[in-house]
């Protein structure tokens, strides 16, 4: 087990963690930065940042040769509910006017780089029309996910019915803030075989619970193991950018969990959770006994169990090196993919200009029948085919056939036989569970741990979180649902911690997931299973569309290409509590030539 338990050292140091700003400002630059991230010690033999050491603070009022300010607009340039980016010296700046009041924030969204002025408006914040993420106006802060790091708020002032702004020229550059987290002060932290909170699973989860708790003030020792070789990564991205590196793919450096006093242990496998002594027993022995325990386990792929399945050269994209592995092998040689979702889809666009071939096996008629829908999986499958993907549809894989060992044909039930040199499976997960089944904690029929709002299981202080779980969804009637989306981790996460310290946090997200494939993004919200009806506005040949998802009266879903922000409009509108009705939806196709969408938000008609 990689990490720092194996042989504890006495440390005297009572530790201080805090990350001073210019080391803050270090840290955002280099989050793309190379750097081997091992397993390595969270605290005691690295180095401690001291309260002496620590520089103040951003002032509001920043030096003069430090800031920038100007005028950026007339008072009566912006409407109350408008959004504006503004140029400010070094940089830009994002100005709302809301409730009369003028405020402004960085102006791209910290995930991934949209620009929030494209995005949507609403009860006091600004949602991303790429994701989905939630900004504050008058903070800043990240209110809903996906993404770590909240918005620069920038200092506004009226002078003679001018706006004028004034920001820090490192802000500017910047175009994110990591929120202020606490200091680890516990003697323990580093070398004991106790810790008060243990983090199983280092996803999305994982890393925004142990954030969370220091974000909120929580000075005790956090503790996150990992199956994985490396820090926490962005997942998503393995199977759209197969030929990312680790450290391309870091959530956070190294930096960041030695600074905040978040220890991770890598290659580490919990094979028991004693729930009545508190204590998690590690495949190589070693025990951890822990006050409150976050389970975050996500899933394990499920695998071919045809004749040939030990075959070489067949993977399923787990961790970085499978993906890197793939895009090797496939490179002018014949690809196969098994598995029309999401994963298979993404895998295969991207083999497309490397690989000789690229097949796609599905026992579906058409890709992403089941969450999509009959017309919009035929057009996206209509985008695959010009783009040379062949599909194989309605069968599945009968052997893998294999010459010296390595893979060198896909045999299908319907008795066709196809060339590939390497073999991608994607047909879904289990959640990986299987440590849980000897303990107290509940599990259900298909191995979810079922929660209630607050995250929390059967067992107190033991909470779970991520694709492994099943939880109530407020807005559709509070069904148990399980959702193994990138930004319902993100909000499960954050709401685990919330009630590790007693907050009472409720889960209210909206379930908002993207894909892209050929440079195109398809943006979806909202929980479609069980749809009896799919309402289109636009063009499905021209992949410029809304698709809205009906179950009876009610939109349950929605989903859209080349339509921004109408996916994060919707979300808002649910997020909010109103319901959208049927007939709302197709009154505005039969109506909308100009695709207005102001009958969402309760203007106009």
């Amino acid at each position: 087990m990689g990490g720092c338990f194996s042989k504890p050292k006495p440390v005297e140091l009572k530790i201080e963690v805090v990350l001073p700003e210019k080391e803050r400002g270090k840290e955002e630059l280099l989050a793309g930065g190379k750097g081997s991230p091992r397993a390595y010690q969270g605290n005691g033999t690295a180095r401690h940042f001291h309260a002496d050491e620590r520089l103040p603070a951003p002032h509001p009022y920043p030096s003069a040769q430090d800031c920038v300010e100007a005028a950026v607009c007339h008072v009566k340039d912006l409407e109350n509910g408008q959004m504006r980016e503004v140029e400010l010296g070094w940089g830009k700046v994002l100005l709302v006017k809301d409730n009369g009041e003028f405020h402004a924030l960085g102006h791209k969204c910290p995930h991934y780089g949209a620009p929030l002025v494209k995005g949507v408006l609403s009860r006091g914040r600004v949602r991303c029309p790429w994701h989905g993420a939630c900004f504050n106006i008058s903070t800043g802060d990240l209110e809903d996910f996906p993404g770590l790091d909240s918005l620069h708020k920038f200092q506004v002032k009226i002078e003679k019915e001018k706006v004028y702004v004034r920001a820090s020229k490192q802000a500017l550059q910047l175009q994110r803030r990591t929120k202020v987290m606490a200091k680890c002060i516990s003697p323990s932290a580093g070398h004991s075989s106790s810790t008060n909170v243990l983090i199983v699973g280092a996803g999305a989860a994982g890393l925004v619970c142990a954030e969370t708790l220091r974000q909120e003030g929580f000075s005790d020792r956090i503790v996150l193991c990992t199956l994985d070789r490396h820090l926490p990564y962005d997942r998503p991205k393995l199977s759209k950018s197969l030929d990312a590196q680790p450290e391309q793919l870091a959530l956070r450096p190294k930096e960041f969990f030695r600074a905040y006093g978040i220890e991770v242990l890598t290659e580490a496998q919990v094979v028991t959770v004693d729930v009545r002594n508190k204590k998690v027993v590690f495949k190589d022995g070693f025990k951890l006994e822990y006050s409150k325990l976050l389970l975050a386990p996500g899933s394990s792929p499920k695998t071919l169990s045809c004749k040939g399945k030990e075959v070489e050269n067949v993977f399923t994209i787990r961790t970085p090196e499978d993906a890197n592995r793939v895009v090797r092998l496939a490179r002018g040689r014949n690809a196969v993919v098994v598995g029309a979702g999401f994963l298979g889809m993404e895998v295969a666009a991207y083999l497309t200009e490397k690989a000789h071939s690229v097949s796609v096996v599905e026992l579906e008629e058409t890709p992403f029948r089941r969450f999509l829908g009959e017309r919009v999986g035929r057009a996206l499958m209509k985008m695959f085919e010009n783009n040379r993907v062949k599909f194989y549809m309605q069968t599945e894989v009968s052997e893998l056939r294999a010459q010296e060992g390595k893979l060198k044909e896909v045999v299908l039930k319907s008795s066709k036989v196809v060339r590939a040199d390497v073999c991608v499976v994607g047909i879904g997960a289990v959640p990986a569970t299987g440590f849980l089944r000897q303990s107290s904690i509940n599990l259900d029929s298909r191995g979810f741990i079922p929660v209630n709002k607050m995250m929390q299981t059967n067992v107190p202080g033991v909470f779970a979180a991520g694709d492994a779980v099943t939880f109530p969804l407020a807005w559709r009637n509070n069904r148990k649902v399980n959702i193994p989306h990138w930004q319902m981790a993100h909000a499960q996460g954050r709401v685990a911690a919330q009630n590790m310290l007693a907050q009472e946090a409720e889960i209210s997200t909206v379930p908002y997931l993207w894909t892209a494939m050929f440079g195109k993004s398809l943006r979806y919200a909202g929980y479609g299973e069980g749809f009896d009806d799919v309402i289109i506005q636009g063009d499905l040949e021209e992949l410029k569309f809304v698709a809205f998802y009906t179950k009876g009266d009610e939109v349950i879903a929605v989903a859209s290409m080349n339509y921004d922000p109408i996916v994060s409009k919707v979300a808002e509108v649910l997020a909010s509590g109103r319901a959208i009705r049927k007939r709302e939806v197709e009154l505005f196709v039969l109506h909308s030539k100009t695709g207005d969408m102001s009958w969402l938000t309760g203007k106009g008609s």
